[in-house]
């Protein structure tokens, strides 16, 4: 006999919650991955004075660092928040509740929080509510997923490059970096504007002892744990390289176990970018060692393709230049605006922090600084001073240029314009003077030359 089978409803029913189950969760990630950028949700700025405003929408910690640079003393911010407002009745008992309301404030302090990313600033009310009367100082909060206004007299052009980088749906994390040492691992992801730390883990490993096996028990449990921080933070669809660095053989142990346990473990991510992983040296598992690992030329030919490699290697370039040929190196705002004057300037380094200098003044001659290096075909990297090497830098004022050409000593030619300038007023004065007075300057002009020559 031939047997048959009839599904029943139930059995579509539990299909059809099956599909409709996968359908959702392929709709979810598809939101994750087009929602992984800044947006930008309005923008009315004036072409005649570049006043105006931008709505945006951060959706990642990165954008909330964007934002922080977007901010200025002086800016309007307007957001929704929530106040605990109280009301009296007629009885005169009080009640207070939570309200949400929007909020616009005039930036008098602004903060930036590193460890948990997120952006404060504080000031007095400037528009008419309900419950908050003008002029009250209040401080906010601006979150992800949570959008915002900022209004300013004027948007510059570093402004709008700001906002460009931000809503960029390629940016992203790029490297991802391990260091470790005995006991203490740090996990990081390096995008083009912020190291962020993903994960930090310490544990007590004790020293080898003849007959205890405490040590390779505790070894053993610092690599788990380092391990499935590697899985939970790092996606490797996005990342290009992660760097693997410690003092001595720990890394190259380290990777040892970790490719045995994928293995048993049947880790699909890690075993099919294996080949991502690129070994150095470092000298501890702390955050400031990953700026080693980016000294090594090997490992920047596995990075060549990102953001901060690019910049990495611009500043190598420029710190080799100060030993090697220094007249095709110059830093401080006087001397490169100098070099700027004579068309010299190849690629102009400069850090973040000087665009948020609260002087309106100040921050204006440095964009009119990047301006006119983009005018004359120079190159301009922005350094961000999350970055090691936004950090180094800062340490050579924040400002410096590789040139075209070599430049003699800036300080001498400004000596020698300075004279020029000198002997050009003396010889505009003869026209002010007497026929007397011209005759006399004559003269003596005539004896010094021939005392110069030996005739008294």
């Amino acid at each position: 006999a031939t047997l048959t089978f009839t599904p029943s409803i139930n059995y579509w029913q539990s299909k059809n919650k099956t599909i409709v189950g996968r359908l959702r969760e392929l709709f979810i990630a598809r939101l994750i991955s087009l929602n992984n950028k800044m947006k930008l949700l309005k923008k009315q700025i004036s072409a005649k004075d570049g006043s105006g405003f931008v709505s945006l929408l951060p959706n990642t910690p990165e954008d909330l660092w964007h934002t922080y640079n977007l901010l200025q003393t002086g800016d309007l911010v307007r957001c929704t928040t929530l106040r605990k407002v109280s009301k009296e009745s007629s009885t005169g008992s009080v009640t207070s509740n939570k309200v949400r309301m929007n909020l616009t404030i005039e930036v008098t302090k602004l903060e930036f929080d590193s460890e948990s990313l997120h952006v404060r600033i504080s000031g007095p009310n400037r528009a008419e509510s309900e419950h908050v009367r003008m002029g009250a100082f209040h401080t906010l909060t601006l979150e992800l997923d949570r959008n915002f206004s900022i209004e300013k007299q004027c948007w510059d052009q570093v402004y709008l490059d700001r906002i460009e980088e931000a809503c960029n749906p390629e940016r992203g994390a790029e490297v991802a970096c391990v260091v470790m040492s005995a006991g203490l691992a740090h996990v990081c992801l390096v995008t083009g504007s912020v190291t962020v730390t993903k994960a930090r883990i310490e544990v007590n490993i004790p020293k080898k002892r003849t007959g205890s096996t405490a040590h390779s028990k505790s070894l053993t449990k610092f690599y788990e744990a380092v391990y499935r921080a590697i899985l939970t933070h790092i996606t490797f669809d996005k990342i290009k390289c992660v760097l693997l660095g410690s003092p001595g053989f720990q890394k190259d142990d380290f990777f040892k176990f970790m490719m045995m346990e994928c293995v048993k473990r049947e880790d699909r991510a890690l075993i099919e970018n294996k080949n991502k992983f690129v070994l150095c040296h470092a000298s501890s598992g702390h955050k400031h060692a990953i700026e080693e690992l980016f000294m090594d030329e090997s490992v920047m030919s596995k990075v060549t393709e990102t953001k901060l490699s690019k910049e990495i290697e611009v500043l190598n370039k420029f710190m080799r230049l100060l030993d090697t040929d220094p007249d095709k190196a110059y830093y401080g705002y006087f001397h490169v605006q100098k070099a700027n004057e004579e068309l010299a300037i190849d690629s102009l380094l400069i850090s973040d922090d000087l665009f948020r200098n609260s002087d309106v003044a100040t921050r204006k001659k440095y964009v009119a600084l990047v301006e006119s290096v983009r005018e004359n075909g120079g190159t301009v990297y922005v350094f961000s001073t999350m970055h090691v090497s936004g950090q180094q830098l800062q340490q050579v004022s924040g400002v410096a240029a590789i040139l075209r050409y070599p430049l003699p000593d800036l300080e001498e030619l400004e000596d020698i314009a300075a004279a020029y300038d000198e002997d050009v007023e003396i010889e505009g004065d003869d026209e002010e003077l007497t026929e007397e007075q011209r005759k006399e300057r004559e003269e003596t002009r005539i004896r010094e030359d021939m005392e110069d020559m030996g005739f008294n």
